[in-house]
């Protein structure tokens, strides 16, 4: 609970070090707390669960997702299976948050089906850094297993600055189509649109009841300028927090920063951790 609201960090990356590449080392140290890093990973570059966890309390985070990731041409490999063991230590505390690149997994279908069964609570996509189209018809067998289970799909849509990206994949408008084939299946705008679509995904959210904007990665002071075309009110009630862990900061503190632009106090609920616990189930 953070100032007696509960508190849902939407985006968290807890990968092993050795498996990703030097860019993600140069972000982490450049927009992470050194500190923090040092206290929270091993010598031989494992996250030590019970730090994580004891991390994530102290900065009043309820349930934060764990996301992993196969890039190999940009970030590098987060596997679901090193991610495991900071899930079975708190299980209350942190959710797995499945990953597939359709140029590594085939059938893309039974991968997400594998993951799904290790317990994960949601589906990332990450188009701009496997480089892939989101509306790519061979995504679809993906979106059906998670529209028949229920299962959001977390797609990033804006700029990375990551070399290998391909920002062409980060237009949202790719996932309209999507959108309108699923709607009863969730998605949400991982960034926000960030870059040049924040208008797209801001529409989107409004326009769409199944499409979400996460926050994660934006600095809570220029929220209001990224969004200024639309009707603040109404979209912050399509938030959700997230900070993109560990290039960030801190949590706390970047909640109390998002907190602090919200109409009321309903709202503060609702993009904290009410939004997040009604799309992840958590």
């Amino acid at each position: 609970m953070i100032d007696g609201h509960r508190l849902v960090d939407a985006h968290v990356h807890a990968a092993r070090l050795p498996t990703l590449k030097q860019a993600w080392h140069d972000w982490a140290a450049r927009f992470g707390d050194a500190e923090v890093l040092g206290r929270v990973y091993d010598e031989a570059g494992s996250v030590r669960p019970a730090e994580l966890d004891a991390l994530f309390a102290e900065q009043g985070v309820d349930v934060a997702l764990l996301f992993t990731e196969y890039s190999p041409k940009a970030t590098g490999i987060q596997p679901v299976e090193d991610v495991l063991p900071v899930v079975e230590h708190a299980p209350e505390r942190f959710r797995l948050v499945a990953n597939v690149n359709p140029h590594l997994h085939f059938p893309l279908g039974e991968e997400v089906e594998r993951q799904l069964d290790l317990g994960a609570v949601a589906v990332k996509l990450h188009p701009v850094h496997a480089g892939f189209a989101c509306n790519d018809r061979a995504l679809y067998p993906a979106y059906e297993v998670c529209r028949a289970r229920g299962v959001p799909v977390v797609v990033h849509v804006g700029t990375s600055s990551f070399p290998g990206s391909m920002n062409r994949f980060a237009d949202p408008v790719l996932l309209d189509e999507v959108v309108g084939d699923f709607p009863t299946m969730d998605v949400v705008l991982a960034h926000g649109g960030r870059g040049w679509w924040y208008d797209a995904a801001a529409f989107m959210a409004l326009a769409r009841p199944n499409v979400w904007l996460e926050l994660s990665g934006l600095p809570p002071h220029k929220l209001r300028d990224y969004y200024a075309r639309h009707d603040w009110t109404r979209l912050t009630r399509r938030m959700v927090f997230g900070t993109d862990w560990p290039g960030v900061p801190g949590t706390a503190a970047n909640a109390r920063a998002v907190a602090a632009l919200l109409p009321d106090d309903e709202t503060v609920g609702l993009v904290l951790g009410g939004n997040a616990a009604r799309v992840f189930g958590v």
